[in-house]
């Protein structure tokens, strides 16, 4: 018999078996997907170890599925050849137990007329929900992510009913269920801002120079298949930054407080109404414009479409929560990605008037301006090391040549 094992290497603060993939007596060959696990982060197919027949599940659907814990049991096809002989002297055949199961294993999802797509698939376990059910308005009416969230929608949507008060406040309301990544997600705020004392500082940078440089340049990025967007710009000066407040780049323990050689930089990156995700792009220090600009595409194609491995989302050492995006100008506190010391927030780009001196002289200008927050975990540092970083942060967006 071979164990099946959680990863030791698994990314996330608390990780649950999400579906199994197959079922108790089905045939698995080395690699097959086996069974998909979730952690605040990521969902991770942990494939089979061995070719055989699956014979045990150890971790049922939403248990705890902790690092090194056993999630069920192959028996090998040397183990099914030593029972043959018994077999074939007639003794009963073992019954295997067969477990109803809802999960990608079934002959719902795997027909294929069906054609779901992974994230489709993952969708529908996580909501329960019988892919027949829903109407796909996809290409030869297949069915979308868009389908699934409008059929969760409709599922959950409470109608009131006339002469009923629909709720005991008398609000008309309807009621979404929690997923498992909003509960984590909240799970993850709370512990932060009971464990760090947030304290931030704003600065506003202007991004005159980034915009002439990108415009000078993007043409030329983009033949060789590169996306030149302001983030990278943002990446590069956060990392340039780190050389004025390396302790900005480092994690709190108990007896010490470790510093990170390596920047890794993780990008929050929405993913509408099912939360926030936060990829992370690695040795920073060592990238170019070009490097971080492709790093960066890559990662949050891979997030959108919800193909993010445990590996594109850990060892992150800082965070950069580019919230102007979606319209603020600032927003304050922005949440620690914990155990990391503090996150860097960007506010809406736009055109403002602003006071500049020319010649010893001072004139009026319209710059494009934004608010750059820095939040810290006040156990770390302070605000002397606060601002030097800001101010490192902002001289070099504001100064970034246009060659």
């Amino acid at each position: 018999m071979i164990d099946v094992i959680v990863p030791r290497e698994q990314e996330g603060t608390q990780a649950v078996v999400r579906s199994w993939l197959k079922a108790v007596g089905d045939r698995v060959e080395v690699n097959d997907p086996l069974v998909e696990l979730e952690t605040d982060k990521v969902a991770v197919e942990v494939p089979a170890p061995a070719a055989g027949v699956l014979k045990e599940i150890v971790l049922e659907t939403d248990a705890e599925a902790l690092p090194g814990a056993v999630l069920g049991r192959i028996a090998t096809e040397e183990a099914e050849e030593s029972v043959r002989p018994e077999r074939n002297r007639g003794a009963p055949a073992p019954i295997l137990e067969k477990r109803p199961s809802t999960t990608l294993g079934t002959d719902e999802v795997r027909n294929s007329e069906m054609r779901l797509s992974p994230a489709v698939k993952r969708a529908v376990i996580q909501h329960d929900i019988d892919p027949k059910l829903i109407k796909g308005t996809g290409r030869d009416g297949r069915i979308t992510r868009a389908d699934v969230d409008k059929a969760v929608e409709e599922a959950t949507h409470v109608r009131p009913v006339e002469g009923v008060i629909p709720s005991a406040s008398g609000i008309a309301s309807h009621s979404v269920p929690h997923d498992r990544m909003r509960l984590r997600i909240a799970e993850n705020m709370l512990r932060s801002v009971t464990q760090a004392p947030h304290v931030t500082a704003v600065f506003e940078a202007d991004f005159s120079a980034i915009q002439a440089h990108r415009a000078r340049h993007k043409d030329a990025f983009a033949r060789k298949a590169v996306k030149l967007t302001y983030t990278a710009y943002i990446v590069a000066a956060a990392a340039e930054a780190m050389k004025v407040a390396p302790a900005i780049n480092s994690r709190w323990h108990s007896d010490r407080l470790e510093i990170f050689d390596d920047i890794n930089i993780g990008v929050g990156t929405a993913l509408g109404e099912k939360g926030l995700i936060v990829p992370v792009l690695s040795r920073v220090q060592t990238l170019s414009l070009k490097g971080i600009a492709a790093g960066l595409d890559g990662l949050i194609e891979k997030a959108r479409a919800e193909n993010l491995t445990s590996a594109d989302v850990k060892g992150g050492t800082f965070t950069i929560s580019n919230h102007g995006v979606s319209g603020s100008l600032f927003a304050t506190p922005i949440i620690i990605n914990q155990p990391q010391s503090a996150i860097l927030g960007v506010g809406k780009l736009e055109k403002r008037v602003v006071v500049r001196e020319v010649g010893g002289v001072d004139t009026i200008q319209i710059r494009p301006m934004a608010y750059v927050s820095l939040t810290i975990d006040h156990r770390v540092v302070d605000g002397h090391q606060t601002n030097a970083w800001l101010s490192r942060f902002v001289e070099v967006l504001e100064t970034w040549p246009i060659d």
